[in-house]
């Protein structure tokens, strides 16, 4: 059972026309946290001000 998910799942994969490279999209994961990280490096003393 378990082969045969292996097989149709390669199949599957095969015929995957992806829209943006994998490169380019490592590129865009990498920035988006970059980004997350200055917006919470910008809040990091806020709760000592209060």
């Amino acid at each position: 059972m378990l082969h045969t998910a292996v097989l149709v799942a390669e199949a599957a994969s095969e015929h995957v026309n992806e829209p943006i490279s994998p490169i380019a999209m490592g590129l865009l994961a990498f920035g988006g946290l970059v980004a997350a990280l200055c917006v919470t490096y910008a809040f990091r003393n806020l709760g000592n001000r209060h």
